[in-house]
């Protein structure tokens, strides 16, 4: 048979693609915006036939009935990397879970702990020599593809082809279900002053010629719109975003500098608009490669000058950070901080940066009123998670400032780190601090 023919004998409907799923199965469904949102919309139909189903994702973009809706609790299971607004608010029907991980280990200890059944995600159209590219994610999406007993790729003809780990054979994919609808976006956020002064703070940290590491929200979209007049940058980062794509347009990125691929522009997903999806489709300069090469610190560690940004809800003064949790209640998830954090501490010239604002409002529990609170606290909250220990924490910024942890005695930190807190909790925290003979 020719390529086409392998292709065609493969099509199948997604009727037919979710009666692959049986009882007891483990299923793994692509990223985010790699997500088959046909497959995971209609998962929820073969209930009455399944039970147990454990669907393993990260950051799913639908509210889909399968995990959303209390009534199929018996028959599946979510199971999630990073939690997103619809997992959190599934969480309480219980039958919902978190995967503790760091990102570069997230495919190969899950495989470990329950080898994948069924691997669902997403593709572009095949090519002519016979490659489909699984487009805006390489994430675990590999080792999953590489591990699991089937594979079904929703192809989507307007999913970005993408290079690097995601070209995979179509020999590689058991089933294909041909779909087409428009790609997920994630608009972009329009930074706050608050956000504006701290992305100052941050780019006055990056020196020409680093590579990059940045995230989504309204403080990476300000440290982004403040590079605008930095020189060389090169990107090599979990998450490829909007913002890469503005200063690559406007010159900043070149990757002359680069250690690493020089050059190309390296992530292990894609997520934005559709400004962003044009730029990496078909676009060699941009390569989605495995988490698991990625997000290894001693690979970031390579690249020269390697700046890794990333945010964190709750500091304490020590420098544990908390970025996945309020108290013990999930949020999101670690991802990839601890990862880049490490590896760009690694790097010669490198740096680790922690942004979180000084405050937050929030609700007084069992009323309707709200109060501000301090993010930097003398303690986590009962059951926070230490998402990056104080071990590996470098820069932490506020809006109050930049305090360097690099090599600080616990005594140093504090002072640094009450130094950019909120001035109205400051002797509060001096207080707290000498009864917990800290400072």
């Amino acid at each position: 048979m020719n390529i086409k023919e392998i292709y065609n004998s493969k099509v199948i409907t997604v009727e037919e693609a979710i009666n692959k799923i049986k009882t007891d199965d483990n299923v793994v469904s692509a990223l985010s915006a790699a997500e088959p949102r046909e497959i995971l919309s209609k998962l929820h139909t073969i209930s009455d036939r399944v039970r147990n189903v454990n669907v393993a994702t990260c950051l799913p973009m639908g509210d889909y009935d399968y995990f959303v809706n209390p009534e199929y609790k018996e028959s599946f299971l979510m199971e999630g990397w990073f939690y997103s607004p619809s997992i959190r608010k599934a969480h309480k029907n219980g039958n919902v879970s978190f995967i503790p991980n760091h990102l570069h280990l997230a495919a190969t200890k899950r495989i470990y702990h329950r080898k994948p059944n069924v691997f669902i995600g997403t593709g572009s159209s095949m090519d002519k020599h016979g490659f489909i590219s699984i487009s805006l994610s390489a994430t675990y999406e590999r080792e999953m593809i590489e591990n699991a007993d089937i594979v079904i790729l929703e192809v989507n003809p307007n999913m970005p082809r993408t290079f690097g780990d995601a070209i995979i054979h179509v020999s590689d994919v058991d089933y294909v279900v041909e779909t087409d609808y428009p790609v997920p976006q994630l608009g972009t956020v329009e930074p706050s002053e608050k956000d504006k002064i701290i992305g100052k703070y941050i780019a006055d940290l990056v020196e020409d010629g680093s590579t990059i590491q940045l995230g989504i929200g309204g403080i990476p979209n300000a440290v982004a719109a403040e590079l605008m007049h930095k020189k060389d940058l090169g990107i090599h980062t979990e998450m490829f975003t909007d913002g890469m794509v503005d200063l690559y347009e406007a010159g900043v990125i070149t990757g002359r500098y680069k250690t690493l691929l020089p050059g190309k522009m390296v992530a292990t997903f894609a997520l934005g608009t559709q400004k962003l999806y044009d730029f990496i489709d078909d676009n060699p300069a941009v390569n989605i490669m495995r988490g698991s090469w990625v997000n290894d610190p001693y690979i970031i560690g390579q690249n020269y000058k390697m700046v890794s940004i990333n945010t964190t809800l709750e500091i304490d003064l020590t420098g544990q950070c908390c970025s996945e949790a309020i108290g013990h209640v999930q949020f999101s998830g670690t991802g990839g901080q601890a990862d880049t954090a490490i590896g760009a501490q690694l790097s010669k010239g490198g740096k680790s940066i922690i942004a979180l604002y000084s405050t937050a409002n929030v609700r007084v529990p069992g009323t309707d009123k709200r109060k501000t609170i301090s993010k930097i606290v003398t303690r986590l909250a009962q059951g926070a998670a230490v998402s990056l220990s104080r071990n590996d924490v470098d820069f932490v910024v506020t809006e109050y400032g930049v305090a360097s942890l690099r090599g600080a005695s616990i005594r140093d930190r504090v002072k640094a780190l009450i130094d950019i807190s909120h001035p109205d909790f400051r002797e509060q925290l001096k207080e707290e601090a000498k009864e917990l003979m800290i400072w």
